[in-house]
């Protein structure tokens, strides 16, 4: 069991903390064996694993929250705080009450004598193998706090990049589903209200309005039909993607979507360049930095050409020469990595990759925001240009036959 305290050391300093025993007085016992007198001992009550999966499926841990913890860890260890009491500064902090409960856990972990790195890894969900291996080479290179910075750095730059992603495709998703809601009211109750009028007068009507009239119809009569059959759909495509096989064909239909495809290329390679240049800064091998890299670029085309490259460089080539023969990335920057292996300023050279195709991600989401606009508007005029004539020429013909 696990027991919080409050004591007194030699010099009437209080000190906080937590200690592993099998009882109170057990807890008290060690205490006053490590020279403190026990203000108070009481045992931690753990968070039941229910609560805790809860917790993980309602808040989770997104990228803006691990930036802003890395960040602050980052401010405290360099004010040669301990990890610790760090943690503790760090959770005490946060909104998010799971991260505030993987926090307390690995705190819990660290006082029994397990590393960060060990504590971290510990939670997959959380905090990524990129993350515990950069925290792992800062333990063994005594440089704990660089690290930390690192991983503050890359999981801002991470943030940003996905903002930016997420910012360009946020307003014409907000249309294209406001259109389809619309859409779907309009044929399931507006609709069929108008053209029972038609039926009424018994005038001629166009194939186009009849067409019009049978869907909206159809789709009045059988709404919750479409809807079952929406949510099924969604719900095997969702299914599907997760798999090896669907994810794999989905990320190649994604690169063949223009616009959206160069966007996606540049996301990718930033995100690569970053984290590898990350990662060898951090004193990772430049094999097992591959692997990690492969992990974390969320692209199984960019995954199998990493690895690729890491089966390279083990047996003595360059990830360079896997790289021009891929089409996955531009010859430029196979060419630049080539250049940084040939001078041994590898590092460099993909924070220059990163810069600049982080910069032509910005230019390409700025741009996809104008492109995408005027195209929505013209889809959606002339979906109401349909809609509106074939509702007016009856009117005409019903007004000429009066």
């Amino acid at each position: 069991m696990r027991f919080s305290f409050k004591a007194k050391n030699s010099a009437g300093q209080i000190r906080e903390g937590s200690i592993e025993a099998t009882s109170s007085d057990v807890a008290v016992q060690l205490l006053q064996e490590k020279n403190l007198v026990p203000i108070y001992v009481e045992k931690q009550k753990d968070v039941p694993g229910i609560i805790k999966d809860s917790q993980r499926l309602w808040e989770g841990v997104n990228l803006r929250e691990l930036s802003v913890f890395f960040r602050q860890l980052a401010t405290l260890i360099e004010a040669k705080v301990s990890i610790i009491t760090s943690l503790k500064a760090v959770g005490d902090q946060t909104s998010n009450a799971y991260l505030r409960t993987i926090i307390r856990e690995m705190v819990n972990d660290i006082e029994d004598g397990m590393p960060f790195s060990g504590a971290m890894a510990k939670h997959p969900d959380v905090f990524k193998l990129l993350s515990v291996s950069m925290i792992k080479a800062g333990e063994i290179s005594g440089n704990l706090q660089r690290s930390v910075a690192f991983l503050a750095d890359n999981s801002e730059k991470n943030y940003e990049l996905n903002s930016k992603i997420k910012s360009a495709l946020a307003y014409p998703s907000f249309v294209f589903a406001s259109a389809i809601v619309i859409g779907f009211i309009v044929f399931t109750m507006v609709l069929p209200k108008l053209t029972n009028v038609f039926k009424d007068l018994n005038v001629e009507i166009p194939w186009y309005t009849t067409v019009l009239m049978k869907l909206g119809n159809f789709m009045s009569s059988y709404w919750w039909a479409i809807v079952f059959g929406a949510i099924v759909v969604a719900g095997m495509f969702i299914y599907y993607i997760k798999t090896e096989d669907g994810r794999r064909e989905w990320d190649l239909i994604k690169m063949k979507i223009p616009l959206i495809g160069n966007l996606l290329q540049c996301v990718y390679i930033s995100r690569f360049a970053e984290n590898l240049s990350v990662l060898l800064n951090g004193g990772i091998p430049i094999v097992r930095a591959l692997i990690i890299v492969s992990e974390v670029v969320n692209s199984t085309a960019y995954e199998s050409v990493i690895l690729r490259a890491a089966d390279e460089v083990k047996i003595g080539g360059n990830m360079s020469s896997v790289f021009a023969r891929s089409t996955q990335f531009p010859q430029i920057v196979s060419q630049m990595i080539k250049i940084g292996e040939d001078t041994g300023k590898v590092s460099e050279v993909l924070q220059n990759v990163s810069s600049f195709y982080s910069q032509e991600t910005d230019r390409i989401t700025r741009n996809l925001s104008s492109l995408l606009e005027p195209i929505l508007i013209t889809l959606l005029g002339v979906g109401v240009a349909i809609l509106v004539f074939a509702i007016l020429v009856p009117i005409y013909n019903i007004a000429g036959s009066i």
